[in-house]
């Protein structure tokens, strides 16, 4: 999808640490933005942050994912399930249904651009998670998010997976090692950065319907150049007039 034709972009997770770091990349936008959140409480904080429109619902729910994205022109998902939500109370999860939930309305509404962030773990780049991780501590969401994956691509809109290793919230590096076709890659990433690049996708046709595993290159380990993306992702975002 060309940035150009982008006008109302849902941001899901908007309230989470992720999600907040792409509302401060889409500030200095013309995009006008809409936030999904589940609990009204978080309204003024995120009309603060610069949020044009809230959304209260919940993606577990058809018909809030429905109306969380009527008229828009792109998602960008960074909604996730905390450790103890996946231990705790796995029907709450919304790696998978909430995101399936979300194609098939998007889906409806004739969506431009879904950016996903998934994570290096799932699908074919498994072996860049540790196995201890996969089967014990992270096997609910990497089974989830591969379901999202399957999903997405399977939707017929244009798609971009991110696939970040450990997210950090240290400041952005803007030194990213970017690579396409799984395989063993593992590090770390601050959020600033995947943020960046979700909203990045956004002006780049050359990454629609594709995915990529994103780690900071300076703790990149087990990588293979053979895999590294030579897209060149346009950082030019429409600016406020």
């Amino acid at each position: 999808m060309n940035e150009s034709n982008t006008s109302s972009v849902l941001v899901t997770g908007a309230s989470g640490r992720t999600g907040r770091e792409i509302l401060r990349e889409l500030n200095d936008t013309s995009f006008h933005v809409r936030a999904l959140t589940r609990s009204a409480t978080n309204r003024e904080s995120l009309r603060e942050a610069g949020v044009d429109e809230v959304v209260i619902g919940d993606l577990l729910e058809q018909s809030d994912a429905r109306r969380a994205v009527e008229n828009c022109d792109a998602i960008l998902f960074a909604a996730g399930s905390s450790l103890s939500t996946g231990l705790l109370r796995p029907s709450r999860v919304v790696d998978g249904d909430g995101v399936l939930n979300l194609v098939e309305a998007a889906v409806r509404e004739d969506v431009g651009t879904f950016v996903f962030q998934s994570s290096i773990g799932v699908g074919d780049s498994r072996l860049g998670m540790p196995l201890w991780a996969r089967l014990i501590v992270l096997r609910w969401t990497v089974r989830e998010k591969e379901r999202a994956e399957r999903a997405l691509q399977d939707s017929g809109l244009e798609y971009v997976v991110i696939r970040p290793g450990w997210l950090t919230d240290d400041p952005a590096t803007n030194d990213l090692l970017i690579t396409e076709g799984g395989g063993r890659m593992t590090g770390s990433v601050p959020r600033a950065d995947v943020a960046s690049l979700m909203v990045t996708a956004l002006s780049t046709p050359d990454v629609l319907n594709r995915t990529y595993e994103v780690v900071a290159r300076d703790t990149a380990e087990q990588f293979n150049p053979s895999r590294q993306t030579t897209v060149e992702w346009n950082h030019n975002a429409p600016s406020r007039t």
